[in-house]
């Protein structure tokens, strides 16, 4: 039973972080430069690969799109502990929840910023507890 609520407690901060970052894109400025400039530019440049789209609306769509996948981790992992918890033990949930963990993990601390690493480490600690748990029990 422990290691299902951890495994709950590491599906949170991604349900957290992806929403907080859903709502920040589509209705704040949070993800705006404080360069007016740039983010004028960004809405009349097209990327080399089309024209059907600007930098702007790129920009807001991967942040969107970013936004649903780390909502879609944490709420499917979620439901998994809650409705389905022998299918924690399964090799292969473990090995792709801790490998897109610890790719988020990787691209916070490489090109992000102090709270979403923080959010998502101590995700992959929960899991990683949940995960030592099953394995003594």
């Amino acid at each position: 039973m422990i290691e299902r609520i951890f495994w709950i407690l590491g599906s949170l901060p991604f349900i957290i972080l992806g929403t907080l970052h859903l709502v920040y894109t589509f209705w704040t400025n949070k993800f705006s430069s404080r360069n007016t400039a740039l983010v004028a530019e960004m809405k009349i440049s097209y990327p080399i690969l089309t024209r059907r789209t600007t930098m702007w609306k790129a920009w807001i769509g991967f942040n969107a799109s970013h936004s649903s996948g780390a909502m879609y981790l944490g709420i499917i992992n979620l439901l998994i502990a809650i409705l389905f918890p022998s299918i924690l033990a399964n090799p292969a949930l473990v090995i792709l929840t801790l490998g897109t963990v610890i790719f988020y993990l990787w691209l916070a601390k490489t090109y992000w910023f102090r709270i979403p690493f923080t959010g998502i480490l101590i995700s992959l600690i929960c899991y990683c507890v949940s995960i030592i748990l099953m394995m003594f029990h």
